[in-house]
């Protein structure tokens, strides 16, 4: 499937008051799970320099995506290419028969709620809890509202550029 992503990300220090204030506003609880994430590229790193992204996921599906930039000033957005894969390792193995090589891994606590028509993400990563919004700007504007973020001090590095931060 192949769609267009748009996005931000707020570091929070605790998930649970916006746990309750999604609560409070009515919004539906999806639910939970844990993933494990692996990034791929070719030897000379040809999709971190064009800012592409080839992953294969892991929770209860295993999910090959491709993602590449589209341009926003506010907002990540990006082209996203997505296919649920059968075999998680057969995948991998095929993912390296052509060239491509784990270039980073990180896991992830996911919950997953809906709100005014876009996915309220409340990630527990390694590095720290994050809110992550997708959704049409118009309607992360909103959102971000009604949870008391200011989208200005919004986040729109991916989890694998801030992982990267954390380690310099």
């Amino acid at each position: 499937m192949q769609r267009r992503e748009v996005e931000i990300k707020f570091r929070v220090g605790d998930l649970e008051p916006v746990r309750q204030r999604l609560a409070a506003l009515g919004a539906t609880h999806v639910g939970a799970e844990h993933e494990e994430n692996l990034i791929f590229d070719d030897a000379s790193g040809r999709l971190r320099a064009a800012d592409e992204l080839l992953r294969l996921r892991r929770d209860r599906h295993a999910t090959l995506t491709f993602k590449s930039p589209l341009p926003d000033r506010r907002y990540k957005v990006r082209r996203e290419i997505e296919v649920e894969v059968g075999d998680f390792h057969a995948a991998r193995d095929l993912l390296e028969a052509l060239g491509y090589r784990v270039v980073a891994s990180y896991e992830k606590d996911r919950e997953t709620w809906r709100y005014a028509g876009t996915a309220v993400l409340l990630d527990r990563l390694s590095i720290g809890s994050f809110v992550e919004l997708e959704g049409e700007p118009d309607a992360i504007d909103r959102v971000a509202q009604a949870l008391g973020f200011d989208v200005a001090r919004g986040i729109t590095k991916s989890y694998l550029a801030l992982l990267g931060e954390s380690q310099a």
